[in-house]
């Protein structure tokens, strides 16, 4: 299963940070980053009012008890075992911790691998364990653990989206508190895949039950669990952490499906803060509707992008003339001001800066409507109203899905109207999650929304499997796919450190110049919190809880 893929299956089932300041309810436009979630989990009005009752009143009530943080979620926190793609990233991370952590802007920062080392030849990575840590039930963090979890999924196929995986020779045990993982080939990227939260956080030796089967959620990191129930999970700190200590008493997540009812008990003072992709999403809609009601609004720069991407295996789309006259039939400043309601950076990038090895900034093309129409001419699309070339009319079909990309039906619309308005007949088809994620590999569209992978799996894993075209695509598809570009490619995933900028960069040109995709975007995160809450920070990624440093 690639990174895609498990983002996209539990949406998309797709990670310190700069606190960012602020009075009154004025939103931080210093500082941008994404807003998309990928996901709307939706309930009837029955369900969601007993989940109200159930799980707003009963942590109200704890909160007045306590220094509780109460924090809504979509669904469920689910099945929390760190190898599986199924419980809530954020819930995850707040409970397992990694080798290694991934800090803004792709700093790799030490966690339960106090130092490590790495050969010359990026084939052997050797960690030096953090001493006097324990799991919350008193099992000792050592080799023998750390292998035992790694032995778990590292050699398994399922796994070899990763090259940690896929390069995989073996695991070595060094003395008591040191491994050295060791790879078939160069594997750059796996400090930072060892900074993912699944599969490869570490669970205690004894949370599983006989036959080796995860059992219960028992991990190394700052919280345990108190209490999980259907309508919502609550953690206290634990109390043998090794590193910083919470600075709240608990943390209350409360399962909330609706955002409406979500942006109803924010105001109403029944939860403290909601935001996140893959937790409590607020739109560009929402969140003007929250600020202008007096609550904060918190953004910073993200790290994924919104692309519209070409079906590359039809014929209309391998002439370069059509795929450069649909990019400048694209507003990508009026959309950014229109449907993101100016939360978001019009982009001709792949990445936003704040990816490692982003590339330089490419000029954004202003729409132009005459040269567009010029170069379908040229390609042998003529005529009116719908243009046609050897009898076959220039109809397009544009997948687009709520679940997947919310807001894609206000984009689909704005992007329909613009290619119409150069003889191109565009046909909306809005399908359901599972539906996409059937489709969208089978190649059965013409064009799609589709998202970057974001920090921390960029900038490796975007262009690694929804580019390459030797890898089959995940059920989050290719954004493009063409063999001339998969040399630069494969040259940039193994390129040493000293030669990875300008080797990323050459894929980057290639995909410019050939005007291989339609990036539109890059959203920022939004949070938003009340007055109770007195110091907020949007955490590195949107895999984690913002509970750094925050204060009731």
């Amino acid at each position: 299963m690639s990174a895609a893929s498990e983002r996209g299956d539990n949406q998309k089932e797709a990670q310190g940070s700069k606190a960012t300041q602020k009075t009154g309810h004025n939103h931080n436009r210093g500082t941008q980053m994404t807003l998309l979630s990928r996901r709307t989990l939706l309930l009837g009005s029955a369900a969601i009012g007993g989940l109200l009752v159930t799980g707003v009143g009963t942590n109200q009530a704890s909160a007045e008890e306590g220094n509780t943080l109460r924090l809504p979620i979509g669904r469920a926190a689910g099945n929390l075992d760190p190898q599986r793609y199924v419980g809530i990233f954020a819930v995850q991370d707040m409970i397992f911790d990694p080798l290694v952590h991934y800090s803004s802007g792709g700093k790799i920062e030490p966690a339960l691998a106090a130092s490590w080392d790495k050969s010359p030849d990026d084939k052997v990575y050797t960690f030096k364990l953090r001493p006097e840590v324990t799991f919350t039930d008193g099992e000792p963090w050592n080799a023998e653990a750390a292998k035992w979890n790694l032995d778990r999924w590292l050699p398994k196929e399922d796994y070899n989206w990763m090259r940690i995986s896929a390069n995989l020779d073996k695991i070595e045990i060094v003395d008591p508190m040191t491994i050295a993982i060791h790879f078939k080939q160069p594997t750059p990227t796996a400090l930072v895949e060892f900074s993912y939260v699944r599969p490869v956080r570490f669970l205690s030796p004894k949370a599983v039950d006989g036959e080796g089967k995860y059992a219960s959620p028992v991990g190394t990191g700052p919280w345990k669990i108190e209490k999980d129930a259907p309508e919502g999970t609550d953690l206290i700190p634990n109390e043998k952490y090794w590193g910083a200590k919470p600075s709240v008493d608990k943390v209350s997540l409360i399962v909330m499906p609706d955002a409406r009812s979500r942006m109803s008990a924010l105001r109403a003072g029944d939860i403290d803060a909601m935001g996140g992709q893959f937790i409590a999403p607020v739109s560009p809609q929402d969140a003007k509707t929250l600020e202008s009601s007096g609550m904060t609004v918190v953004t910073d720069t993200g790290t994924d992008t919104i692309v519209l991407g070409f079906n590359p295996r039809i014929d209309t789309f391998k002439d370069v003339r059509v795929r450069e006259a649909f990019n400048l039939l694209i507003d990508r400043e009026g959309i950014c001001k229109a449907v993101m309601k100016g939360f978001a950076t019009p982009t001709m990038n792949l990445y936003p800066e704040v990816i490692a090895y982003s590339g330089t900034r490419f000029e954004v093309p202003k729409r132009d409507l005459e040269k567009a129409k010029s170069l379908l001419d040229e390609a042998g699309w003529v005529g009116e109203p719908v243009r046609s070339k050897d009898g076959k009319q220039l109809n397009i079909d544009l997948v687009i899905s709520e679940d997947a990309v919310p807001s894609s039906r206000a984009l689909g619309e704005v992007i329909q109207a613009l290619l119409s308005e150069a003889g191109i007949g565009v046909k909306l088809r809005n399908v359901d999650h599972a539906t996409r994620h059937g489709d969208i590999p089978e190649f059965k569209y013409d064009l799609s929304l589709f998202i970057t992978n974001g920090a921390p799996y960029d900038p490796f894993n975007s262009i690694g499997l929804m580019v390459l075209s030797t890898i089959e695509p995940g059920t989050d598809g290719k954004i493009y796919e063409d063999k001339a570009v998969d040399p630069l490619i494969l040259k940039a995933l193994s390129a040493p450190e000293p030669e990875r900028a300008e080797a990323f960069q050459a894929v980057f040109t290639w995909l410019h110049d050939n005007w291989a995709m339609m990036p539109l975007f890059h959203a920022q995160r939004i949070w938003a919190h009340n007055d109770r809450v007195k110091a907020f920070a949007i955490p590195a990624t949107e895999y984690e809880m913002p509970l750094k440093g925050i204060s009731l």
